[in-house]
């Protein structure tokens, strides 16, 4: 090289090389193959003395586990293509919540089902600065991606700013966050390098979804796009250990890929992606590279070392970043990169509240069923343990959703809601279609639906949660026309393997409403498979599920009508509305008004109401104060105080004051109050009740 006045850049290109290689023979890291050697000799001009071609003798062959791993960056397309981007990871937001549900859904699909074990999955957040941030970047082999990312950060384009932004982050502040995704009693990355299986699906395709079971999540293999789109460097690292052995190991599988745009770097043109692994010999191209089966040293300074032998696959994502926390603190996912010290927190929680949110179901267990899934979330600093680990639990995150699941499992479910904490049990039928065009009916499929009393930290009250074989919530969605005064409650319908492995047309019922669903797996309609796969009007399917369903909710939360006429009779005299003017109508557009009003005496003598109001259509919101007064026999009307005021529906409660919101297709809005017996002058036994609706003496909203 010296003779020839060659360089290491230069002589990788004309080689073919990476350059990484080329210092890896300079360093005595590694020893060139023979072909290699050729080569070399051909392109410095240097005869073979020997006259075999090679210089290397049998002893000196090297052991191809030996050579160490490189980066290989995919050639520019020979007709001038050029792709700015991985179009699949624009699919979905770059959000921590949208990762954790689909990384998550695609764990949960590949657990390990030879036994009844669930799944765990693990996410560590992980900080690295200073010294560990420099060892992290020799360990991935920094010094020749740089160019590469120089290369695409200039390029204005939406994926060249966001990793302007990462390069930013890294280098400014000294700071790097990884994200790493480990499960365990999953399958692993199984299969040939390059052939159909597990591993080529995820590492070397796009929109490819191996997944045969009718019951699972995914469909369009966009979810793992979700990795790469998380990482503002669009780099992942993957550590498999495998449920069926590969080349006779199945353990510390190593692979890297990278995701840029077309880039031009030494006078070379890239198409996008590249791949950390080492030379594949049997290679057609000399430059590809494929997996490995690192040392334990490696695994370890690449973060990747795993808890233990149970097969499955830890995911790093390099630069973690997520634009709802980023959106949260003013900073621009694009732009500058501000000094924001609680992002690891707030990543954190984020995890948290989306793992208990989309798989409180797969988490619950209940008689001798096991949960399906187990998730924690961690933090470190520099491998320092920086937040607690905290195991999500369902009964938290969705108490009477995991009530009602949990009695299902355990077989404890009731015909109807007698008492506190049961839960009531009733089928609603899916006339699943026919395939490939046919307008008739494969069979009846009987999903389930399970309504219990809601409690606060549920949220929203009065829902019902869809969801099918994978326990995966699919869809959440309001019931509409419920009486006043019904009470709270959350409803979950399981269809497909969820409704029990003996429910009729089960898998029939899987595979209809798997074509149902968009790639975020958010709800179920017309797309274009079930409109291929089935007929054009098998939508109307689904929509007639959700108004049966509709209605079974309604039959199982009404308040039966001869116990409801019986106390409105008793109380209906007692109770008043009061059309007050309020101070103000603007212009055509008259103030909410209450409309109906129930009441009970409560045992503590203070009056419990269910008000339900009509809401105008249009203008601007409205700021009104419900107020109480006791119907006396003579003098004025006594006001009371609220002891409680709860804003049920299309109405919110900010310091005693609702607002109501002239939404869309919002006509009626409830709420609920129990006056405060201290304020009472008289016994509510010997009084009747007013209620006004004023408008609030504050500003107009």
């Amino acid at each position: 090289m010296q003779e020839s006045g060659a360089d290491e850049s230069e002589l990788a290109h004309l080689l073919g090389a990476p350059r990484a290689l080329i210092e890896a023979w300079l360093d005595g890291r590694s020893v060139p193959s023979p072909d290699h050697l050729v080569k070399v000799r051909e392109v410095l001009g240097v005869e073979d003395e020997t006259g075999r071609g090679s210089a290397v003798g049998p002893e000196q062959q090297v052991d191809p586990a030996e050579t160490p791993a490189v980066w290989y960056h995919r050639p520019g397309h020979d007709d001038g293509g050029r792709e700015f981007g991985n179009a699949a990871a624009f699919a979905f937001e770059a959000d921590l919540e949208v990762l954790a549900r689909e990384a998550t859904q695609n764990s949960l699909d590949e657990r390990d089902r030879r036994s009844d074990r669930p799944v765990n999955v693990r996410y560590t957040l992980h900080e690295l600065s200073g010294d560990a941030l420099a060892r992290f970047r020799t360990a991935i082999h920094w010094d020749d991606l740089h160019p590469h990312y120089e290369a695409a950060a200039a390029q204005d384009q939406k994926v060249g700013r966001v990793i302007s932004a990462g390069l930013r982050e890294m280098f400014e502040r000294d700071r790097l966050v990884l994200l790493r995704v480990d499960d365990y009693n999953a399958n692993g990355l199984t299969g040939d390098d390059y052939e159909d299986g597990r591993f080529a699906a995820v590492v070397r395709r796009q929109l490819e979804s191996r997944k045969s079971d009718v019951a699972a999540g995914g469909s369009y293999g966009l979810g793992k796009a979700t990795l790469w789109a998380t990482s503002r460097l669009g780099l992942v690292l993957m550590n498999s250990t495998l449920s069926e052995p590969h080349e006779g190991h199945t353990q510390r599988r190593l692979i890297g890929r990278l995701d840029l745009p077309w880039r031009e770097v030494d006078g070379r043109r890239f198409a996008g992606p590249a791949w950390l692994g080492r030379p594949d010999a049997e290679s057609g191209n000399a430059e590809v590279v494929r997996s490995w089966w690192a040392d334990e040293e490696t695994v370890e300074n690449l973060h990747l070392t795993r808890e233990s032998d149970d097969p499955g696959t830890s995911f790093l994502i390099v630069g973690a970043h997520d634009v709802a926390s980023l959106a949260d603190s003013g900073q621009d996912q694009e732009g500058d990169v501000g000094d924001d010290e609680d992002s690891l927190e707030r990543m954190h929680e984020r995890l948290v509240r989306a793992l208990g949110r989309n798989f409180w179901a797969a988490m619950t267990a209940g008689g001798d069923r096991r949960p399906l899934l187990e998730a924690s979330v961690r933090t470190l600093r520099n491998g320092v343990e920086y937040l607690e680990e905290e195991q999500v639990d369902p009964q938290v995150h969705q108490p009477a959703r995991s009530r009602a699941l949990q009695a299902f499992l355990s077989g404890t479910t009731v015909d109807r809601l007698t008492e506190a904490g049961q839960v009531a049990l009733a089928t609603v039928p899916l006339k699943v279609p026919e395939r490939d065009d046919l307008t008739g009916t494969a069979g009846e499929h009987r999903a389930v639906l399970l309504v219990t009393e809601a409690t606060d930290a549920d949220g929203r009250i009065n829902q019902v949660t869809a969801m099918r074989g994978n326990r995966m919530t699919v869809k959440t969605s309001w019931v509409p026309g419920l009486p006043v005064g019904t009470n709270p409650f959350q409803a979950v319908l399981l269809v497909g393997r969820a409704a029990g492995d003996d429910a009729p047309f089960a898998a029939e019922a899987e595979e209809f409403l798997r074509s149902s669903e968009p790639p975020e797996h958010n709800k179920w309609g017309q797309t274009e498979e079930l409109r291929m796969r089935y007929s054009p009007s098998a939508h109307r399917r689904i929509a007639t599920l959700t108004s049966e369903t509709n209605r079974a909710v309604h039959s199982l939360v009404a308040i039966p009508k001869e116990k409801k006429q019986s106390g409105t009779s008793k109380m209906s005299k007692r109770l008043k509305i009061s059309h007050k003017p309020t101070r103000a109508v603007r212009g055509t557009v008259a103030p909410p008004k209450l409309d109906e009003l129930n009441a009970v005496i409560d045992p503590s003598g203070a009056w419990q109401i269910t008000a339900e109001v009509k809401v105008p259509h249009g203008g601007e919101p409205w700021r009104m104060s419900p107020v109480a007064k006791l119907e006396v026999r003579s003098g004025p009307r006594p006001v009371v105080k609220w002891a409680e005021l709860v804003a049920v529906s299309n109405c919110e409660l900010s310091d005693g004051v609702l607002l109501f919101p002239p939404g869309p297709g919002t006509r009626r809005a409830v709420f609920r109050g129990v006056t405060d017996v201290s304020t009472h002058p008289v016994r509510a036994a010997l009084t009747g009740l007013v209620v006004e609706l004023q408008e609030s003496k504050g500003d107009v909203a």
